[in-house]
């Protein structure tokens, strides 16, 4: 008796752990763009580097879309009737409006996450969009690889737009 509690803590405890760990990158992720984006005019949100590029805006709507897809319909199998293409037209989208989005994406994730247990991210779930299989830790580390993927995007297009307007 006394062993199997002693399982179930630790496993409770890597799931805190692991759960957690993600909630904490993913909040880092999102406080390094919320810091890339800040002071900037909308006209630099706006500001695509060059043909095929995408702006700021576009890059934050689409990487929170991506979170809210791969983590609520894949993950959680909660539809959010997303739009992807949608997302790669925006503009005008001012800066308090983009945070408040990531930090919405945020909530979520944390609301959804805290429904999962451990034993969950080996199930496989349907991906809505094109019928694929994915595990639910697939789900949820390829959200975060996204995230910081379009976050380096983010970046390098401050970056750019500063070195333009000099």
């Amino acid at each position: 008796m006394v062993f199997g509690l002693l399982i179930e803590l630790q496993t409770g405890e890597l799931m805190a752990n692991y759960f957690q760990d993600f909630l904490n990158r993913l909040d880092e992720l999102h406080t390094n763009i919320g810091q890339a984006i800040q002071s900037l005019p909308q006209e630099a949100l706006d500001w695509s580097p060059g043909e095929g590029m995408n702006s700021i805006a576009v890059l934050i709507v689409h990487l929170t879309g991506a979170e809210r897809y791969w983590i609520g319909d894949v993950a959680m199998g909660e539809p959010s009737d997303r739009d992807r293409a949608a997302e790669f037209s925006v503009s005008s989208i001012p800066l308090d409006a983009l945070q408040a989005q990531l930090a919405a994406s945020s909530v979520y994730a944390q609301n959804a996450l805290s429904k999962l247990a451990l034993g969950d991210l080996e199930q496989e779930r349907i991906s809505p969009r094109d019928g694929r299989k994915f595990t639910v830790a697939w789900a949820l580390l390829h959200a975060l690889e996204h995230t910081a993927l379009h976050l380096g995007h983010i970046q390098v297009t401050r970056q750019l737009w500063e070195q333009q307007n000099r």
